[in-house]
């Protein structure tokens, strides 16, 4: 990171004394007209100045008041970013490392405190939570020292706001720990929560639901911004407190539902559920479901599977179903408050589609401060492009490969493009594998890395792929429960592009396009490989065993030759050569089957 960059650190210095561009924070760009940037947006406990760098006598800033973490437009890594969650619930504390555009998480800790337990009957925060949450945040920022970390933001949401005594728990805090606490406005919780979706789901596009202890918020995506947001009281703890049994929490639920529809309408096709209680609730559907991939990002539902697994709840034992979950008691205990919204939701909104999120409040900190170039990039590939970078034995390697087999590719859709581009780039990350092992562990690379932009089926299909590039799974294979998430012809191409990384892989360790260029002929059934003169010795024994596994995976021969000129190219649409005078002396053709 440039030298210049401010470290916001829990000991109250700071490596710089610029101050942030006025506008949107750390992005020099202005605030948006619907709502005003985090700095500038007041609340009744939050009136630090936050124009500049803050001198050492008063808390440190996060990214509210510093220099922006992305100076650099083609910044692709990250150093350690922090970013403290003060939640009516939890309290966490998330450190982000890697690719910029998808940084994997260095640590990630949480404390279930209860801050905001009784809040709506006491109206203040919970005594004993309170002592937990700054116990917590103390730990937190030794653990921001020792790491060293380039920033350090620490937000709070519902229950520090709406309490009668959150200014003296922000006092507390920042005289405690030299931290500085940022209370922020619903609407803001709604656009930050919303933004972390972005972050991981740039195609996202409906209504982001946002649950926490003591709120729930709303807020439209689409064409990787946010628009209209708002915020409610439908937080479970709030809902303990509704009088009037069933019938008067419904018809609470269902007034506050339809009062929030107006305000950021209706025609939403897709929900995205962010919060711990929508989490406990997807994993507690994934059991109903014996669903196989445990991933919680990226979990798609329908609101018949909801509405199913809602019924089943009222029929189980919670603490059974804890323990086969792994849920925690807190916060499975908020759950079936939670899945009455939920129904209510599906009834008053009607989305035909629902997503889990992992992203929330966190990484939209993160997001608010990328710059438009950078939030425009793909994370998946970003992430994959920084795993081979960091483990691959010849980073670069990848892009060369997916070059080299796109003839195989020409007619696929770009999605699908996208996961064999990631493919290629994750290849060979997991070489230091023992070999008795490496396809399975690359296997789990694809299905359980944290990995944003890639749904359930993308996972297996790229899973599927880097198994084969080392070998086939055998019919009892661990994985065969997670094939029924594909077609079979998204096995069949899994498997193919499997086949051709392994051939392109080994075929010459400077590049594969170094070493000769592939032709395929779908309608001959030819698969032609052109050599050139100078590496086609590279053409070895098992080279071409290799090149004849993938023609017969793609059902067709093969058809090989020296290139005239190193170089040379011949036109896509020409058939293969037949000339004598241009092949090699070997065999020049070999069956296919």
């Amino acid at each position: 990171m440039p030298a210049d960059r401010e470290t916001t650190l829990p000991d109250g210095k700071a490596a710089s004394d610029a101050a942030a561009t006025p506008g949107d924070p750390g992005t020099g760009q202005p605030s948006s007209p619907e709502m005003p940037a985090p700095a500038a947006a007041p609340t009744k406990t939050d009136t630090s100045d936050t124009t500049g760098v803050a001198p050492e006598t008063t808390p440190v800033r996060g990214y509210f008041g510093g220099t922006p973490l992305f100076d650099d437009d083609q910044m692709r890594a990250l150093d350690r970013v922090g970013v403290i969650d003060v939640g009516s619930n939890s309290i966490r504390m998330v450190v982000f490392d890697g690719a910029a555009r998808s940084p994997a998480y260095f640590f990630n800790e949480k404390v279930l405190c209860g801050l905001g337990r009784d809040l709506a009957q006491t109206g203040r925060l919970h005594p004993e939570g309170r002592a937990r949450a700054l116990a917590a945040i103390k730990r937190f920022g030794c653990l921001a020292r020792d790491m060293d970390l380039t920033s350090l933001t620490m937000v709070a949401t519902a229950a520090v706001r709406e309490a009668e005594d959150g200014a003296a728990f922000k006092a507390e805090v920042e005289a405690e720990t030299g931290l500085e606490m940022l209370i922020v406005p619903g609407t803001e919780e709604a656009r930050l929560s919303a933004q972390g979706v972005l972050l991981g789901w740039p195609g996202a596009r409906g209504l982001v639901c946002d649950i926490g202890g003591s709120s729930m918020e709303l807020a439209e995506v689409g064409d990787n911004t946010v628009g209209r947001r708002v915020s409610s009281s439908l937080g479970p703890f709030r809902l303990q407190q509704i009088t009037g049994g069933k019938k008067g929490l419904k018809t609470h639920i269902t007034d506050t539902l339809k009062d929030l529809r107006e305000q950021v309408g209706s025609d939403h096709k897709a929900l995205y559920l962010v919060g711990g209680s929508w989490r406990a609730l997807a994993r507690l559907d994934m059991e109903r479901r014996g669903y196989p991939l445990t991933v919680l990002h990226e979990y798609e539902m329908t609101p018949k599977s909801i509405r199913k697994t809602i019924d089943w709840l009222e029929t189980q034992d919670l603490k059974t179903l804890r323990n086969r979950t792994g849920n925690s008691p807190e916060r499975i205990t908020l759950v079936p408050l939670a899945t009455v919204v939920l129904r209510q939701i599906l009834t008053v909104f009607r989305p035909r589609e629902i997503y889990i999120s992992s992203y929330g409040i966190r990484e939209g900190v993160l997001f608010e401060q990328m710059p438009d170039v950078l939030r425009a990039r793909d994370p998946l590939i970003e992430a994959c492009r920084h795993l081979e970078t960091t483990s691959a034995r010849m980073p670069g390697f990848g892009r060369n490969l997916f070059d080299f087999l796109m003839p195989l590719f020409r007619t696929v859709p770009d999605e699908r493009k996208r996961l064999i581009k990631a493919a290629c780039l994750l290849h060979d990350v997991n070489w230091r594998a023992h070999p008795d092992y490496r396809a399975e562990s690359c296997f789990d690379t694809a299905t359980r890395a944290n990995l944003g932009g890639l749904d359930h089926k993308g996972r297996v299909y790229l899973g599927l792929a880097l198994m084969n590039r080392y070998k086939s799974p055998g019919a009892d294979s661990r994985i065969t429960p997670l094939l029924k998430l594909l077609t079979d012809e998204e096995i069949r191409h899994a498997i193919m592009l499997g086949r051709a990384m392994r051939f392109g892989a080994m075929f010459s360790a400077g590049g594969p396009q170094a070493a000769g260029e592939l032709r395929y002929f779908p309608k001959k059934k030819v698969l032609e490989l052109i050599l050139q003169p100078e590496r086609k010795a590279l053409f070895g024994e098992v080279a071409a065993s290799r090149f004849a596994a993938l023609a017969k995976n793609l059902g067709v021969t093969t058809s090989y030759r020296v290139g005239r000129t190193y170089n040379s190219r011949v036109s896509p649409g020409s058939a293969p050569s037949s000339d004598p005078s241009s092949s090699d002396s070997s065999p020049g053709t070999a069956s296919g089957s």
